[in-house]
């Protein structure tokens, strides 16, 4: 059932590939990977984080390549992923090791290490700046070097961005919230082996992570409309920066310490506080915290609040929640499996539709 089927379908398949590639050049202009990764950062990270493969430069072609569709490029670089080796696999990684570049608290005004707020979307007027349709390359040099140096004059508070405490590690201190048993054992990876339910942590949290962003965030959106049990998540902390990541040395894999350095990513990780009621010794209920986590490549932080939301949901679901339901969250904010089937849909049904009508033929037939 394709295409290829229909008299003439080879040569209007090749047609239609012809016209999709003029009209990605019809206008003359060439949109250059390097203006991708310089001017479109935040559909770069969406890209990687989607696809679960960090790699910037291969995102930006995925996206020239795409015409700029989303789900195209997470396509490409799905597929391309598919065909990559597995030759190392890094180290458990903190991220109390990372080098951060943007945290905040929502919860507390003030937090050990302080506030840094970094870049971000959230501090700006929400009006059009007619100035950009005539900005020049020189002016672009003027305004990085312009932020440069007033960067550098700028005092700030010194402060080990590498190890900034957590805010979590604060609360933990004076026992406000539910700690959960260490666990040390190897994530399941699915990538290599497909979802099975019920599901563990590891495959929900790597789901999450690659699903589709609007679908992360939309499902997180209807958790906390009252569709699901956190009702009204508090961000403890969110934060983006640089996370090392680190081989062992295939000699002496048991000490850390002797691991190679191959380089860092960007991450965005965020813990959110979900307001629960516990039982003490004597039966007592008191009020207490639950942890909902996300972490995504890129600053991708609507999806990663969004992530973590869903991840308490789907670690403490509630019987009739949709947002609680493994199955329904899961299996439906993955981007290439549900874009890729509703895309489907565009393909020739014609066998499947004519058996359709003829059954409704022969009952009408029959009636009449």
């Amino acid at each position: 059932m394709g295409y290829v089927a229909v008299k003439g379908g080879q040569e209007a398949i090749a047609q239609s590939n012809l016209g999709l590639a003029y009209a990605r050049v019809r206008s003359g202009r060439v949109l250059a990977v390097e203006d991708i990764l310089a001017g479109m950062r935040p559909l770069v990270d969406q890209v990687m984080s989607e696809s679960s493969l960090y790699d910037e430069e291969l995102a930006a072609l995925a996206i020239k390549q795409a015409g700029g569709s989303m789900e195209e490029a997470v396509f490409l670089m799905r597929a391309h992923r598919s065909t990559l080796s597995r030759l190392y696999y890094t180290t458990a990684t903190s991220t109390k090791e990372m080098f951060v570049e943007r945290r905040i608290s929502a919860s507390f005004k003030d937090i050990p290490g302080g506030q840094l707020l970094g870049i971000a979307h959230d501090f700006t007027q929400r009006f059009l700046d007619f100035d950009l349709l005539t900005e020049t390359e020189d002016e672009a040099i003027r305004k990085a070097a312009a932020y440069e140096e007033q960067s550098a004059n700028t005092e700030v508070p010194l402060m080990d961005l590498r190890r900034l405490p957590k805010v979590v590690d604060y609360l933990e201190e004076q026992g406000l919230f539910e700690t959960a048993p260490f666990d040390d054992s190897e994530p399941d990876d699915i990538t290599k082996r497909s979802i099975q339910f019920p599901t563990s942590r590891s495959q929900r949290l790597q789901s999450l992570t690659r699903g589709q962003t609007g679908a992360v965030t939309s499902l997180g959106y209807a958790e906390i409309r009252g569709y699901g049990v956190a009702n009204h998540p508090n961000i403890g902390e969110l934060r983006v920066g640089q996370l090392p990541l680190h081989v062992a040395d295939p000699r002496r894999a048991e000490d850390e310490e002797d691991a190679y350095y191959i380089g860092s990513v960007t991450v965005t990780e965020v813990e959110s506080f979900i307001p629960i009621d516990v039982a003490d010794e004597s039966g007592k209920t008191k009020m207490s915290f639950s942890i909902g986590y996300g972490l995504t490549f890129g600053q991708n932080e609507t999806k990663a609040i969004a992530m973590s939301i869903l991840d308490y949901s789907l670690e403490h679901p509630a019987e009739n929640h949709p947002t609680s339901d493994e199955e329904f969250v899961l299996l439906h904010v993955d981007s290439v499996e549900s874009t890729g089937f509703i895309s489907h849909l565009k393909l020739p049904h014609y066998v499947t539709f004519q058996s359709l009508l003829d059954g409704i033929r022969k009952i009408k037939g029959g009636t009449e």
